[in-house]
Formats: structure tokens, sequence, C-alpha cells
């Protein structure tokens, strides 16, 4: 019996849990659009899988499942954008870790590829308000592709959405880049994109093998030609403020876009970064510093830089560490926390919403609650940044989506303690 009871268990964990009426009419809550202002005794209709309609007092059509957010909370659906949920499941296990290359330039390696669509991290991610998240990979001094995912049923290239988001380049670690110095790595930077835009305007040549011997691969020279046509953005792991100016620098010289990845001490040159239109992804957590590059961290930094005029993007500022792997889902006590120290509220669910989506060039289908747009709804039982706060439901591409996790599991086992025994 307890082994048929286990069987059952971990079939219910594995079987998602989903509604999905051709109409759906979510009514009464409070609804932020993020695209616009908050509309109290909001309606929000949601036909096929997209959001047709927002306002208030708006009329429900016949036959749609109706929803009663009353005195509750509805939002676009979070996006955790820089995040390796679904590439690594078990830390010390390395045959489940799809985060690296096993180049230090990389620029071709399709992270997504090894992406684990039955992760167990996924439904409890999701079952906590974040749809979509940005997934990149790490190491070397091109790590590879980033791009946006939405975490809906289906196979690692369904998820996708929109355009590559980027290629991630390190500024921070020069050793584990190959290099000995910030200097080295990044005149190896400058003489690989120089190769590249060799290559993009001689490639018969280089087919027919009379052209001098580039710096990567073909396949990497590939990947790259987006980034020197100003196409596709790199996303550049700096910390130190000493990096940071290396790599708007660089952006410079190389009339290049950078997304600033990182940032402990992006303040101090938060002037600089709005005047370059760098966008910043950052976090509110960590105000103690775990590096020599990160001695000015403090927890108000996007707060200073949104003062500042910077675009904001809120992630986990924990990278390689639970937050970045594990707990993609806390996206929202990033938020509250920046709030906490100084941002604003309505800048906190943007920078978690709309910021991204715009950054990465799918705001015309992520991170709002606007007529057309992909319908990821969440509806929460109050503030979504408060811990007591709960997430009611959660709606993907129009489906209402809840798969049993461990935690639910966890919970029921423990939610009736067996009587305490007597002492003999």
């Amino acid at each position: 019996m307890r082994v048929l009871a286990s069987l059952t268990a971990l079939i219910a964990l594995a079987l998602p849990v989903a509604a999905n009426a051709a109409t759906i009419a979510i009514v009464g809550g409070t609804v932020y659009p993020v695209s616009s202002a908050p509309i109290k005794n909001g309606t929000v209709i949601i036909t096929d899988g997209k959001i047709t309609a927002v306002g208030a007092n708006l009329a429900v059509p016949a036959g749609a499942q109706r929803i009663d957010a009353t005195g509750k909370i509805v939002t676009p659906g979070l996006i955790d954008a820089y995040t390796q949920v679904g590439l690594v499941e078990i830390e010390a296990q390395r045959e489940t870790r799809e985060t690296s290359s096993s180049n230090r330039i990389a620029p071709s390696f399709i992270p997504w590829d090894g992406f684990n669509t039955e992760s167990v991290i996924i439904p409890p991610t999701r079952d906590d308000g974040v749809t979509n998240v940005v997934i990149a990979p790490s190491g070397g001094l091109i790590a590879g592709q980033a791009a946006m995912l939405t975490l809906r049923p289906g196979n690692p290239r369904s998820l996708l959405e929109g355009r590559l988001a980027g290629i991630v380049v390190q500024f921070d670690n020069p050793q584990a880049a190959g290099a000995s110095s910030r200097g080295e790595l990044i005149g190896k930077l400058h003489a690989l994109l120089d190769d590249v835009r060799l290559y993009a305007a001689n490639r018969a040549k280089y087919d027919g093998t009379t052209l001098r011997t580039l710096g990567a691969a073909k396949a990497d020279l590939d990947a790259l030609v987006p980034v020197v046509q100003g196409r596709e953005p790199l996303l550049v792991d700096a910390e130190s403020v000493d990096q940071i100016e290396s790599a708007l620098q660089f952006a410079r010289d190389e009339r290049v876009k950078i997304i600033l990845v990182g940032g402990a001490e992006a303040w101090l040159v938060a002037g600089d970064l709005a005047r370059a239109h760098v966008p910043v992804l950052s976090g509110a957590m960590n105000n103690i510093p775990n590096s020599f590059s990160t001695l000015n961290s403090r927890q108000e930094t996007p707060a200073l830089l949104r003062r500042a005029g910077v675009t904001v993007v809120l992630v986990s500022s924990d990278p390689g560490g639970d937050s970045h792997n594990f707990n993609a889902r806390n996206i929202k006590y990033e938020a509250g926390n920046a709030v906490a120290y100084g941002m604003s509220h309505d800048d906190a669910l943007r920078a978690i919403t709309l910021t991204p989506a715009e950054v990465f060039g799918v705001a015309d289908r992520l991170g709002s609650l606007s007529p057309g747009r992909n319908a990821n709804v969440v509806v929460w039982s109050g503030d979504p940044f408060e811990f007591t706060t709960r997430v009611e439901h959660v709606f993907v591409d129009g489906r209402e989506l809840h798969e049993r996790t461990r935690q639910d599991l966890l919970t029921e086992r423990y939610r009736t303690l067996p009587p305490a025994k007597k002492a003999p």
C-alpha cells in the first residue's frame, strides 16, 4: 500500500491540472495593466489565449468562464529576466547542468536545447506567478546565447518568445575567461569583433578558404554578426565600477549595444549609464560584499538607478546561487525589497513585467494586460510583494495551469501532525 501511495503521489506530481475555456472573464479585482493606470473593479477578458479587453465594469461575454477577483489584485505574469531555471536540476550532479559550453568563446552555444521541460523547479516557479524567464548561460569569455521563454507545456523550442535576448559576455572574472587581466580580456573581445566584421564582409572568401585564419569557428562568427550590426545586444556581466566603465567604453569603441548584468556598483555611474541608454539587470537583496568587485553593493541600487533615468530590470541578485538556479519564484521579493529601499511600487512591478519585455523586444506579446497580448495573467490574494500574499490563479496563454508540486505534497503531509508520543 505504501508503494502504491508513493506511485500515486508521483503521478499526481507529474500531471498538470489545466482549465482551458475559450473565453475567460476575470472580474471585480484591482487590475494593474502596467502599461496604464490601475483599474479598480476591473475586468480582464481572455479569448483563445489572448487578452481581448481590459477595463472597468466591462460586460462579460455570454458563456465565458467567470473568475471572481473581488478584493484581489490582477497583474501580468511576472518575468525573471536572468536565470538558469530549467538548466540546473541538481547543482552537485554535472549531468543535470546545461549552463555552459566546453569552449571559452561560445557565442553559438544554445542552452535552451538542453532546457528540462520536466524540471521540478518549473511548477513552483509558475505557481508563484512567474510565467516567463530569460535563461542565460555562464562561463568563459563569451558564454553563449540567452533567450526569453514562456513556462508553458511543450518542447524547449516551442517555449521560445521572439528574437534572441542577447549574447552573454563577462567582464567580472578574466581568469575564467582565459585571460590574466581585464586588459587582455578586452583585447581578445576587440580582436574577435574585428574578425566578425571581416567575416561578414567577406563570406565568399571565407567559404573559399582564401581569407586569413579567424579567431572563432564559423558558427560563432555567424552568431556575432547581429551584434556588430547593432541588431542584438551583448549581456555584459560586470559588477565593480571600473568593470562597468570598461564595458561602457568597449561599447562606444565597438558601437555595439550592451545590457549590464549584475552592476553591484552601478549606482556610482548611474548618470553615465543613463546617458548611454544602457539597461541594467539588477537585484535588491544584497548589501554585503561577496567579492572585491562588490564592495559598494547596496540595496538601494535599483532605486538610485531609476532616479537617474536608467532602465532597470529586477532580477535575482545572487547569480550562480540558489536564487539564480532554483528560486526564480522569489523575484517578487526582489521587487518588494526594491520598494523598501526607495523604488516606487509602480516602477518595481514594471521592472518584473513590462520593462524586461521591452528590453528584450517582446512587449508586443508579453509584460502587460493589454488587448492583443498573450494571456499570461496572475490573480493574487493581495499585494504581490507581501510575504503573506498567495497566488490564486495563474494563466499561461489563456490556460489556467497548476501542477501539484513537491511543496504541495510536503504541505499535505505535515498539515496534520501525528499525536505526540508520551514519554516512557
